[in-house]
């Protein structure tokens, strides 16, 4: 792993997203609604709904120095998905990734998972969390692969705006300690 800015992995490259990324990102995982089922924000409608997610992890960006990363073929280039983490409190942040549909199933969201772990460490958080749609099953799976324990103490209700009717419900929380 290098900076916090671009990171690498053995098939992977992540960076923070530019408006040069907007037609990329609109067209290859957010505007897709098989990918963007269990999100937990809106699927993207038209090109100003992506430009408005770059203006967001710039500002990420700019408040905490971390944010948004996109994921890359560390080959070729080519846009994946997206990943990132959002410190919400003291030494706790929150992680989650999203993948175009031609990319589930290759060990790219583990692989990712990983990353953002290590990011997490670099950055001396003590615990990362993630939540999930009770029935995003594989989601989980990558979770309780990566490490992430259930954590069953999680009451909060959220919305997940690409369901019908966008379902408020209480999601189901992993999380993992960093302490070394």
């Amino acid at each position: 792993m290098s900076s916090l800015n671009a990171i690498t992995t053995e098939r992977l490259l992540l960076n923070a997203p530019a408006f040069d990324d907007a037609k990329a990102i609109f067209e290859t995982y957010a505007s897709d609604p098989a990918v963007t089922t269990y999100v937990g924000w809106p699927r993207h409608r038209n090109i100003d709904d992506t430009i408005a997610f770059i203006e967001f992890a710039n500002a990420e960006w700019s408040r905490s120095s971390i944010g948004p990363y996109l994921i890359r073929d560390r080959k070729d280039g080519t846009l994946l998905g997206s990943t990132g983490i959002s410190c919400t409190g003291k030494g706790d942040a929150m992680t989650g990734y999203v993948l175009a549909e031609a990319n589930w199933g290759k060990g790219f969201a583990t692989e990712v998972v990983h990353a953002m772990i290590a990011v997490a460490r670099q950055l001396d958080l003590l615990t990362l969390f993630a939540l999930c749609h009770p029935a995003h099953s594989a989601s989980c799976r990558v979770l309780e692969k990566t490490g992430f324990r259930l954590d069953s103490t999680w009451s909060e209700t959220i919305t997940f705006p690409n369901l019908v009717g966008g379902q408020s419900i209480v999601p189901v929380c992993y999380r993992q300690s960093l302490s070394r």
